[in-house]
């Protein structure tokens, strides 16, 4: 996620970092390199200025120029002016403690719309624990409907479909339905089309009028760069958006979408996709974000992640058995299990302070399937004493597991490395408050 930004920007700051001090010279050249890697990576030239313009200012302050730590000052402008850029503080959902709350969601075909109103359906259920209803009220694009329908049965979220009607209609009989049945929220996924048209606005601005929404929330790809920002506007002058939910993040290297949406519509992002799983879907905090691109890491969320999917009962004994050295291949295959929850583990990396993205650290995530193969082709003895694992039994167990002896080898090899490790952290008494063990060594590629 915004690698190429993140890149740029690094190698900016590698330099500002070796400043003694600032003068207005090193500053200027400091800001030049800030301005090409914002255009490089596709942010709009209007934003572009406006943020560069800010940063000079501050920067060139009395109280910069005289600071004990320049580089820091001048980092510190940097983030605070991308915090502002994103918009400030996070976007604040209009969902109601009482009664429905109306979201009608937006965007062109193809943008992943239908795939973001079943994420949305989910985060509103687990956050504010209010039944959703998700609305089909996109009867052009063929198999839209059953393709809602689909998505939203995985996650056991109700789905409202009327046949030969149109979508205002509904829309509206769908909010009468959520009164008589109960539901707390209503996500409509209206229908989009390859381009903004005259028809479509039309149809959305008399679904406006007819459901009278809380949200109305676009959903722009925000691989697109430019072309996302053209659409917001576009969206935001004939119906009012009320917030943005960029989708595919993970696959958005340059950045652009994400910086310049906000300052360009006035709207902050609410949400971004990150995934094709319906949990890969994050609240959109631009401090974070902000971190993140600077490779100051993202610790708050980092915890998040631990907290929503680390069983703390497990990490309790978990704990109690690293420290006694008892830990056996069922608690590996069990923690791996839970890491897997986390999403992908280069995603987890760019959250931690001082990890780099050009480290270029890769994980071959094939190994992770392997690996549960290999231990769920072990009988439970073996599990709990792998040293009996003879040769025989190595073969056997490969065979099982569609894998080969060598694969088996390397597991048992790790899982003794990992056993030793575990054995001094326990004599040294540093294993205390070891809340979970996350094996990832044998997951980097050869």
């Amino acid at each position: 996620m915004l690698t190429t930004l993140t890149q740029k920007l690094a190698g900016v700051f590698k330099k500002v970092r070796g400043w003694g001090s600032l003068t207005e010279g090193n500053i200027k050249e400091g800001i030049r390199e800030i301005r090409l890697a914002l255009l490089e990576a596709d942010v709009s030239y209007k934003v572009v200025k406006s943020f560069i313009d800010k940063v000079t200012e501050e920067a060139k302050g009395e109280k910069v120029l005289k600071s004990l730590t320049p580089s820091q000052q001048f980092t510190k402008i940097v983030h605070d002016n991308l915090v502002e850029l994103l918009g400030g503080a996070p976007a604040d959902l209009g969902i109601k403690s009482g009664g429905i709350s109306v979201i009608m969601v937006v965007g062109l075909q193809g943008s992943g719309k239908t795939t973001t109103c079943t994420k949305l359906a989910q985060w509103v259920e687990q956050n504010f624990g209010k039944k959703p209803l998700v609305v089909a009220a996109d009867p052009y694009r063929p198999a839209a409907v059953e393709q809602l329908v689909l998505l939203c049965r995985k996650s056991q979220i109700a789905v409202f479909n009327r046949e030969n009607a149109r979508p205002p209609e509904i829309c509206a009989e769908a909010l009468r339905h959520a009164k008589e049945n109960s539901f707390g929220a209503v996500i409509i996924d209206t229908a989009g089309r390859l381009e903004i048209d005259e028809t479509m606005m039309e149809e959305l601005v008399e679904i406006k009028k007819r459901i009278d929404p809380h949200e109305i929330l676009l959903v722009a790809d925000a691989a697109t760069g430019q072309v996302a920002v053209t659409v917001a506007q576009g969206f935001h002058e004939r119906i009012g958006i009320t917030g943005i939910i960029l989708s595919r993040m993970d696959s958005d290297a340059r950045g652009g979408a994400a910086l310049s949406m906000s300052y360009v519509t006035g709207r902050t992002v609410s949400f971004i996709g990150t995934g094709e799983k319906v949990e890969d879907f994050e609240r959109f905090y631009p401090d974070r974000i902000a971190s993140r691109i600077l490779e100051m890491g993202d610790v708050v969320t980092l915890v998040e992640k631990v907290k929503q999917e680390i069983d703390v009962e497990k990490a309790k004994k978990l704990e109690k058995k690293i420290k006694k050295a008892t830990f056996d291949l069922n608690d590996f295959l069990d923690q791996l299990k839970q890491l897997k929850k986390m999403g992908p583990l280069e995603n987890i990396l760019e959250l931690i302070p001082g990890v780099p993205k050009k480290a270029n650290i890769q994980f071959d995530e094939t190994q992770l399937v392997k690996t549960e193969a290999i231990i769920n082709s072990m009988t439970p003895k073996e599990r709990e004493h792998y040293k009996i694992i003879n040769g025989s039994r190595r073969k056997r167990i490969a065979l099982g597991s569609g894998t080969n002896v060598y694969d088996v080898n390397r597991l048992l090899n790790s899982f003794s490395q990992m056993k030793k490790m575990m054995k001094k952290m326990g004599k040294g008494g540093r294993g205390g408050g070891q809340r979970g063990f996350m094996p990832t060594s044998f997951m980097n590629r050869p």
